[in-house]
């Protein structure tokens, strides 16, 4: 039996040997499907849905999985087309509005926020999702990178909403949002809660969440016997709606994005232009509102 060296816990000699795990070099390059998302082409996700499709291949043969790590001197081609230089990280803003889905189809035939972007626009995909009836700042970006870091819980990013709710709901009524609430079995975060004021029939209320549950607010506020009658989201992390009008869609500046979100620095071109859906015109970008302003 061989000898332990008792400083390391390894046999002495040459008896030992390095596993094999540490002997072998991870392959050079990156995922596919982080390629083929940072291209503008799919979202990671629907990047492995591709490659798993057979829709993707590599240097003339196709593949089926996506554990492939490729570098420039590949060559990949998606559903025909060849994956070029990824485009640079971009992020825009847009105000949704109510009436539109947040999917690139829609079973039901009802119209989707794609198809009222602007015919300018690159292809993008969204950040999360707002529902059918609710409104306000959703986030695009042709990068599935910053995609992917926006939307995981890991970075817990604020979202606030301006809601309407039908009722005079007391601040002690509103409590139980700001400890968490447990609804069928599944545990919502505490929520950051303003009674802001009261209008007729209906209270207006800011609040602020760090997870995004399908229609959590909404479901929230059912649970305390408040209906939601209208839902804005007014800001995503540091990126605010302002005085964006719905429809609309506004380009960050580079440095912006890139300063955010920690990314590389690159070449800047001109941005921070907002345009109009129906007559593509250009306009110079408003000041914000005050988050507390009332819609």
């Amino acid at each position: 039996m061989p000898l332990i060296d008792r400083a390391i816990g390894f046999p002495k000699g040459p008896i030992w040997t390095k596993p094999l795990a540490m002997t072998q070099n991870t392959p050079p390059g990156d995922r596919i499907a982080k390629v083929i998302a940072r291209a503008g082409l799919a979202s990671r996700r629907e990047a492995e849905q591709l490659i798993l499709q057979g829709c993707v291949s590599v240097n003339g043969k196709t593949i089926n999985s996506p554990a492939l790590n490729v570098t420039a001197s590949d060559k990949i081609v998606v559903n025909g087309k060849v994956v070029g230089t990824p485009d640079e990280p971009r992020l825009w803003l847009y105000h949704k509005p109510v009436g539109l889905v947040t999917t690139t189809k829609d079973e039901q035939g009802r119209p989707t926020i794609f198809d009222k972007l602007p015919e300018e626009m690159p292809r993008v995909m969204s950040v999360g999702r707002l529902d059918l009836n609710s409104e306000g700042l959703l986030l695009l970006t042709n990068d599935g990178g910053i995609k992917r870091k926006l939307e995981l819980p890991s970075t817990g990013w604020l979202r606030k909403y301006r809601v309407r709710v039908k009722g005079a709901p007391s601040d002690e009524k509103l409590e139980p949002l700001r400890k968490g609430l447990v609804i069928d079995g599944e545990r919502f975060q505490p929520m950051n809660v303003t009674l802001d004021r009261q209008q007729g029939a209906n209270a207006w209320l800011t609040v602020g969440l760090r997870e995004g549950k399908n229609r959590e607010i909404r479901r929230a506020m059912a649970d305390l016997g408040l209906t939601v009658n209208r839902l804005i989201r007014i800001s995503y992390g540091p990126f605010q709606l302002g005085q964006l009008k719905p429809g609309e869609v506004e380009e960050l500046r580079r440095k912006v994005v890139r300063d955010q979100l920690g990314l590389d620095s690159t070449p800047e071109p001109k941005t921070g232009k907002a345009l109009n859906k129906k007559t593509n015109s250009v306009r110079r970008k408003p000041r914000p509102n005050k988050p507390g302003k009332t819609p």
